[in-house]
């Protein structure tokens, strides 16, 4: 009778992964693509605002020394009626030209993405069309078509029988002005924003409440606008954030004018920091508006936190 000799000897070890050593090369490559956008995001972000936050504390001009003047600038910026002028400007600007804003790309992407809409694709880059335009030629535009003596609104209001309108010396005029011209230009990316999540809301939605018999604007109010939300929330964050910062377009159109009456928070810190040389100052104004744009973020955060709750 033969012995069968059985090999009981353990496994030297796991079977080695083809490409093992591979790996630490594909862990690099992340770390190399965020350590890109690290730099560059310490190069453009956070030494210039570590710069402006030291040169808030002192007297620089932009040019040679600066001293150390500690609470002096904002000091002044708080007893400043011309902060307080253009911060109320800036806020009321946001205020009216970020809720038209919403409506007017909220209810344009909905028509494009209707099925009964036509020749979508071309309304597309038509609508589109003004955000590729610089904000500087819109505000020249928006000037031209305005204008008091030689506008094309004030033609078409003349040759209609209407006496013409004073839209670059009436301070509420000129504001509405900016407001149209804002809404113009930044309808078209919102619109965008809201056509991709219009899009990703189930049609089942649409069908059961159909057949349940809700009418077009139920189907709107309870289904597509709760679906839409946190694009919403973005929608309304962007813009208001954009809308605080606004500036080439108003330096085109009108200049802040008439006089100093329509001059935004961001037009008041170039005038201070480049044309009156007092960089320490405009630097703390900026400070403060980078205040007022996180407490605008945070509470907008806040709030859509307690509405998903």
């Amino acid at each position: 009778m033969t012995a069968t000799a059985i090999d009981t000897e353990a496994p030297a070890g796991p079977l080695a992964r083809p490409g093992k050593g591979r790996r630490p090369k594909y862990r690099l490559a992340p770390i190399g693509l965020a350590g890109l956008s690290i730099v560059l995001f310490a190069v453009f972000f956070v030494w210039p605002g570590s710069l402006g936050l030291i040169y808030s504390f002192t007297d620089y001009t932009g040019i040679g020394d600066y001293d150390f003047i500690g609470l002096a600038n904002y000091e002044k910026l708080f007893g400043d009626p011309t902060f307080y002028q253009a911060l109320t400007r800036s806020l009321l600007f946001a205020v009216l030209s970020v809720p038209l804003m919403y409506v007017m790309s909220l209810t344009v992407a909905s028509l494009l993405v209707s099925d009964y809409a036509k020749g979508r694709a071309a309304a597309k880059v038509v609508f589109f069309f003004p955000w590729l335009i610089s904000p500087i030629v819109a505000g020249v535009i928006w000037r031209w078509m305005f204008g008091e003596s030689f506008g094309f609104v004030n033609y078409v209001v003349s040759e209609l029988g209407g006496n013409p309108l004073a839209w670059q010396t009436d301070p509420d005029l000129a504001l509405m002005v900016v407001v149209m011209a804002a809404t113009w230009g930044g309808t078209a990316f919102n619109m965008l924003i809201f056509i991709a999540a219009l899009k990703n809301v189930p049609r089942a939605y649409y069908e059961a409440a159909e057949i349940d018999g809700a009418n077009a604007w139920q189907r709107f109010r309870h289904i597509t606008l709760p679906s839409i939300a946190p694009t919403s929330f973005l929608v309304v964050l962007l813009s208001s954030l954009g809308a605080m910062k606004e500036f080439a377009m108003v330096q085109a159109l009108n200049g802040g004018g008439p006089g100093t009456s329509n001059v935004f928070l961001i037009q008041y810190i170039y005038e201070t920091g480049f044309k009156r040389a007092d960089i320490g100052y405009a630097s703390a104004v900026s400070m403060i508006l980078l205040l007022i744009l996180l407490s605008i973020a945070l509470l907008q955060m806040w709030v859509n936190r307690r509405r998903g709750a």
